[in-house]
């Protein structure tokens, strides 16, 4: 038990420290080719961000561990915004509001994100998700990722420091960083939690999850400490798309899983909405919204487990 716990405090150390090289070198590029920090975070650093729960969750789809599969996107979606993004504009309230021209991008990016996730309640309300719903969500994936690359390049200059060539070692050092951390994080964290008997859908959607949300936490986290607000929220955003229709696309084609609670897509649905006051209140009451999903997430959390059979 002592080495497992230690093999997670090592892998929230490379997590910390890769998350710190991956974003310095994604705001380099964005730096260096005048691309919105807004497209970075939603594409490259979401992306490689969200590969933890695509190792996950193609892996447990593989092993006939369907539940898990599932749990990890739904789980993990929720977390990024109710734990992750709650955790930043508690940090700092104003960075939506003082991200520029970024702002409106994060505006169309945030819409594309709620149509990802109504596309997949309206296919779970099916009860089944098999092959045919994986077609669907990657076929929308490759239409969403098709309008954020077709966004313009914004003409004003960030502050943003640039590592010339070294920005692409910087994003290839922290994604191995962060995928190797958030593997060591989550087979320490869930064999800590089988030993307690916790059911394996309440693992994915909680401890699973939340570990594979660790790249997207410290991120995001070090993106809002260094005023790059737009990287931020940016990465949870392009992050859940990608979780809800590219990781749960190829998982379903793999293998169809059944939706046990429909409860559970409700909480997806109702927390991805909850992102809209973070973009558009002012930062007094964006700081306490923060807040309150926090004590949501906390309560989501409690009364999963407490509803949950376990042993």
């Amino acid at each position: 038990m002592i080495t497992t716990f230690i093999i997670f405090i090592v892998g929230v150390a490379l997590l910390i420290k890769g998350a710190d090289l991956f974003v310095g070198g994604g705001s380099g590029i964005a730096l260096r080719h005048s691309i919105s920090p807004a497209l970075i975070g939603s594409t490259i650093i979401a992306f490689g961000t969200s590969l933890p729960e695509l190792v996950v969750s193609t892996n447990a789809a593989a092993t006939g561990n369907t539940e898990i599969a599932l749990g990890n996107v739904l789980g993990s979606n929720i977390a990024n915004i109710a734990l992750v993004l709650a955790l930043c504009t508690l940090i700092r309230p104003g960075m939506v509001a003082a991200s520029g021209t970024s702002r409106s991008a994060l505006v169309r990016h945030t819409v594309l994100m709620l149509a990802a996730t109504a596309a997949f309640a309206l296919l779970a309300v099916r009860g089944t998700l098999d092959v045919l719903a994986g077609a669907v969500l990657l076929i929308l994936f490759v239409i969403i990722l098709a309008l954020l690359l077709r966004e313009r390049r914004e003409e004003e200059a960030v502050h943003i420091r640039s590592h010339g060539w070294a920005d692409a070692l910087y994003i290839g050092l922290g994604l191995v960083a962060v995928i190797v951390g958030a593997r060591l994080v989550v087979d320490s964290a869930v064999t800590l939690a089988e030993a307690f008997g916790i059911p394996a859908f309440v693992i994915g959607l909680s401890v699973v999850a939340v570990g594979t949300s660790l790249p997207e936490l410290a991120t995001s986290l070090v993106a809002a400490v260094r005023d790059e607000g737009a990287i931020s929220v940016g990465n949870i955003l392009g992050s859940n798309i990608f979780n809800l229709l590219f990781v749960l696309g190829i998982s379903l084609l793999i293998a169809p899983v059944t939706i046990g609670s429909f409860a559970d897509v409700i909480a997806v649905a109702f927390f991805s909405a909850a992102i809209l006051p973070l973009l558009f209140a002012r930062p007094s009451v964006v700081r306490g919204w923060s807040a309150l999903l926090l004590i949501g997430y906390a309560a989501y959390i409690a009364w999963i487990f407490s509803a949950a059979p376990v042993g």
